[in-house]
């Protein structure tokens, strides 16, 4: 038996995007919610073939790269180069200690990369050792001279618009840039590019229409009216919990650890607003609750930091295509106080879930001294969450 292939992934991410106009490398802007470069690791960093997701980035970029992809798992960022082809070697000498088998290389603008086509990539290399995805040219394609005017029309069945990731031997792309980087060529566009500079047959395989690079405003434009149009199935849960004071010197409240004179009873560790939000979006979800997810008698939950818990919720979201609009919970107790601790949490929660901020409510009332949260026998929170998926899922009909 043939030992498994090691796939690594190579995240291009240090350019600056200056066509795609003003508000920052466009790889960090925001598109339908989520940045567009989470959209574009995301893929890569969950592949179950993929074993490292290997980013390049501007060093200027550091805290933006790291809030933009927060909840994934990635290695550290190589530093960029002034080009696209130095950033890529970059990458390809970052891992080169790992000695990969595979590896894609893929443009943080492309968000639209789904885990069918990342196989594809994949197994094509496995074939062909170099390999570049393709679409079909529907256009007719005029080539001019200096003058603007047509000097030719080449036939549109053999052309083919390139795209990304594509996929290589790692060690003849590895050789392939070092050589390039030695003979002072640094003017290649695409890796597809060195690759046939090099000697290599380079491959094509399927690649995907939806699979666009975002390079100017109206490419923006349009894709957050495109994902607002799949993303129509709008859905919104509620969720409740309450815990019981116990002994202890602290309480977990949103994510955080709150000194307090009592601490929870509880299987896990007792957080009521992170709870309360977990039935919210799995209510939403109709995806039952948190007790059937993560069953109170079941020992591995034992004393379980709920920011898990969380997590899980959001993941279970994001596998069916969708994305949250707004998370809401509102802490039912007399003490702690809340109010100082607001901005705090809502801090947390965007950290454990990856949304803006500005997406997530925190809210605080008593009970004015009635029934058990008045007599301050314990805490109790409600929460509520407003999801968006895309039509056709859960069964239901497009």
């Amino acid at each position: 038996m043939s030992k498994p292939t090691k796939t690594a992934a190579i995240i291009v991410a240090g350019g600056r995007g200056l066509r795609a106009g003003a508000g920052g490398p466009k790889q960090y802007r925001s598109l339908a919610g989520q940045p567009v470069i989470f959209r574009a690791m995301q893929p890569f960093c969950t592949h179950p073939e993929i074993f490292a997701v290997q980013p390049v980035t501007s060093p200027d970029d550091a805290e933006m790269f790291k809030q933009a992809v927060a909840g994934l798992n990635y290695q550290a960022p190589a530093p960029g180069g002034a080009t696209r082809q130095g950033s890529v070697r970059a990458g390809l000498e970052a891992l080169a200690d790992q000695a990969p088998d595979i590896v894609l290389i893929h443009d943080a603008a492309r968000p639209f990369v789904d885990a069918a086509l990342i196989t594809r990539a994949i197994n094509a290399a496995q074939i062909t050792g170099a390999a570049v995805p393709t679409i079909a040219v529907t256009d007719t394609i005029k080539q001019v001279d200096s003058n603007g005017c047509v000097a030719a029309t080449p036939d549109r069945a053999r052309l083919r618009i390139a795209q990304t990731p594509q996929a290589f031997r790692f060690d003849v792309i590895l050789e392939a840039h070092r050589r390039a980087a030695r003979e002072g060529r640094d003017d290649f566009t695409d890796d597809a590019a060195i690759a046939e500079w090099a000697g290599l047959t380079v491959a094509t395989f399927e690649g995907d229409a939806a699979n666009m690079k975002l390079t100017t405003p109206e490419d923006f434009v349009r894709e957050e009216s495109r994902l607002g149009a799949l993303l129509g199935d709008i859905r919104t849960g509620t969720g409740y919990d309450v815990h019981a004071f116990g002994d202890g010197d602290h309480v977990w409240l949103c994510g955080l650890k709150v000194p307090h004179n009592r601490g929870f009873l509880a299987h896990s560790d007792g957080d009521v607003g992170l709870h309360a939000l977990v039935d919210a979006i799995l209510g939403a979800l109709a995806d039952g609750d948190i007790g059937s997810h993560f069953p109170p008698t079941d020992p591995q939950w034992k004393g379980a930091a709920s920011d898990k818990f969380l997590k899980y919720a959001i993941d279970r979201v994001t596998a069916r295509g969708g994305r949250i609009a707004n998370l809401e919970v509102t802490m039912i107790c007399e003490r702690p106080k809340i109010g100082p601790l607001r901005e705090p949490m809502r801090q947390r929660i965007a950290e454990i879930t990856g949304l803006p901020v500005a997406r997530i409510a925190v809210k605080a009332t008593t009970s004015e001294r009635l029934g058990f949260t008045g007599r301050e026998e314990g805490i109790a929170a409600t929460a509520s969450a407003t999801l968006r998926l895309p039509w056709g899922a859960n069964g239901l009909a497009d």
